[in-house]
């Protein structure tokens, strides 16, 4: 799989070739799912999230078609986020306990992993049966339909489809950025996190056009989308905790485990926003101008050398 425009092809082709391997992968991890569920899950939500990436950036020359198809991959992995959000939790107390070693609160974070891991238990042997088999239904309707779609394949239209799509995403970091700034809400830093996540995608996808240094890029966004991952965590699972969820245990028992997840949060909030400051506050203008102007030159003399 090459999950990479590639600028030796039409922009259409390369667009539904990569969908289809996505989607195909993404088929063959939920027939997994009964031997390693975690595993599965969390593969087949990346390959839908890279789908609704890609689909991000090719919106401005297929509206419609992304309007409709957004919606699919945003509800099958909306099926499968409640058996993958189980395992996560339980990966986030392991990092707790990795992180507060020598706390003496770390009990009561191992209490609550214990109960966790009896409520992962739950949610899988109730929902990941029904959940697979409509997200697996998904994955082949959303095949058939990306057949059918097309796209500017001429160089200037189609470079100007990427740097737009791009772009677009970029500027929704920024906004995310500042309301996280402003407010502190978890609600902007999950926006913040899916912008990211996307641009991450973008960045994969656009690799040959991107401007340099390109791959110094990916790994400080991904690395930012990685502790934006585990700020979500620590927000869902202190909302357990405030409501006295069963799957973590009452506030009696649970109120120190709580104070450790405070201090994990509060420097999570500070590194995710010193990062992401550097990663987007300038104006996405610049580097879209630029991505477009060598996706038209590149676009342009693979088109000149295939003819």
């Amino acid at each position: 799989m090459n999950y990479r425009i590639q600028s030796g092809y039409p922009l259409t082709a390369e667009v539904r070739r990569i969908a289809t391997e996505e989607l195909a992968a993404a088929l063959e991890w939920l027939s997994s799912a009964g031997d390693n569920p975690d595993k599965a899950l969390h593969e087949t939500r990346k390959r839908l999230k890279n789908v609704r990436a890609l689909l991000a950036l090719i919106r401005p020359g297929a509206k419609d078609f992304v309007r409709k198809e957004r919606v699919r991959y945003r509800d099958a992995a909306a099926l499968l986020a409640g058996p993958r959000q189980a395992g996560a939790l339980v990966e986030t107390v392991d990092r707790l306990m990795e992180a507060f070693a020598d706390d003496p609160r770390r009990d009561a974070i191992a209490s609550a992993r214990e109960r966790l891991l009896v409520h992962r238990a739950s949610v899988l042997s109730e929902e990941i049966g029904k959940s697979v088999g409509k997200a697996s239904a998904a994955c082949r309707t959303g095949i058939k339909r990306f057949d059918k779609l097309t796209l500017p394949d001429q160089p200037e239209e189609a470079a100007d489809v990427l740097a737009e799509g791009a772009a677009r995403t970029l500027r929704r970091a920024r906004h995310a950025l500042r309301s996280a700034k402003a407010a502190g809400e978890e609600e902007a830093f999950h926006d913040l996190r899916k912008a990211a996540k996307a641009h991450l995608a973008h960045l994969a996808l656009l690799k040959e056009f991107w401007p340099s240094p390109v791959k110094a890029r990916r790994k400080a966004v991904g690395a930012l989308a990685e502790k934006l991952g585990e700020l979500q965590d620590i927000f869902v699972l202190r909302g357990l905790l405030r409501d006295g969820d069963p799957a973590v245990g009452s506030p009696a028992e649970t109120r120190k485990f709580d104070g450790l997840c405070g201090r994990s949060e509060r420097s999570l909030r500070k590194a995710c926003l010193t990062d992401a400051a550097e990663l987007f506050q300038d104006s996405p203008k610049r580097p879209a101008r630029r991505m477009m102007r060598k996706a038209r030159r590149d676009l342009a003399e693979a088109a000149t050398a295939d003819a």
